[in-house]
């Protein structure tokens, strides 16, 4: 599919009212182009050779932890990541409008969906779950074959689109307090001129006792507030790790200065430069009209 005129393209992991969908056209807009990919591979590939002007990939999620693959990507391919997004995650279970509870026999949604919803299902032993590539896929499957007796667990966004109907009116998660942190990723240009108050960088540390410990007092020295910090193994190698970390700051410069670091680590790298994400909560197709 082409790009529409002046409209950005946007590759995304999944369907149509996923919540990678979903957190594209929060931070975008809703005039945008999806590029629906199977794979982060293929995500990666549509960025990388221009079929897309911006990416969107989810990185992190405060149950499941990190999807390292996913940061071992954004540097083999050399993206920037220019914004990210924390969205929360709410599932729904959710039928088509003919559908009556009591004839509902199976549940279809991603494998990570059904785990998520682990404590409503177990009260509703009568429905069987059934593995699905995709959240939102599954809500237009059953919509496509007007399937009578499937249920899906999928966003209330995927509900509204497809003209589905609701079998609980709120989400059916058993932890509520569920996000997902998403990056978004350009080849180079960037979309906002926001200043930034956060960066995520990278490095090796060499073989020296205390070497991590020099690094921390450095960045804590110039009053950098780090968020996150977590190792990736180096593919290939044995005993090595990349460590990544996420800094936030009040004053840019003392981050530049922070940088200083780069005399004692090996190989760093600034992923990129970026607004501090928002929150949120509550994203409907209707709120969008």
């Amino acid at each position: 599919m082409s790009k529409s005129e002046n409209r950005l393209k946007i590759a995304i992991q999944g369907g149509r009212a996923s919540f990678h969908d979903i957190t594209a056209r929060y931070y975008f807009g809703e005039e945008i182009d999806i590029e629906e990919c199977s794979t982060f591979r293929q995500l990666c590939n549509q960025l990388n050779t221009g079929a897309v002007d911006y990416a969107v990939m989810a990185v992190d999620n405060s149950i499941a932890a990190s999807i390292l693959p996913n940061y071992a990507l954004i540097e083999e391919y050399g993206f920037k990541i220019i914004g990210e997004v924390y969205l929360q995650i709410k599932q729904y279970i959710m039928c088509i409008p003919e559908t009556k509870e009591d004839n509902i026999r199976w549940v279809m949604s991603h494998y990570m969906a059904l785990n998520q919803c682990e404590e409503y299902l177990l009260n509703r032993p009568m429905m069987e779950r059934r593995e699905y590539h995709d959240t939102a896929d599954s809500a237009k499957y059953i919509k496509e074959h007007n399937s009578t007796d499937i249920a899906a667990i999928a966003s209330k966004y995927a509900c509204e689109l497809y003209g589905l109907k609701l079998l609980e009116q709120e989400s059916i998660e058993t932890y509520k307090n569920n996000f997902t942190r998403f990056f978004v990723l350009s080849k180079g240009n960037k979309f906002k001129n926001d200043v930034p108050d956060k960066a995520t960088i990278s490095f090796r540390l060499p073989d020296q006792v205390g070497a991590l410990a020099k690094v921390l007092q450095i960045i804590v020295d110039n009053e950098i507030n780090l968020s996150k910090i977590q190792s990736l193994p180096v593919f290939g190698t044995a005993n090595e790790y990349r460590f990544h970390v996420d800094c936030e700051w009040t004053d840019y410069a003392k981050f530049k200065k922070s940088i200083a670091i780069n005399s004692i680590v090996e190989d760093l790298k600034i992923l990129g430069e970026y607004k501090k994400g928002e929150l949120v909560n509550d994203y409907s197709r209707s709120k969008q009209a």
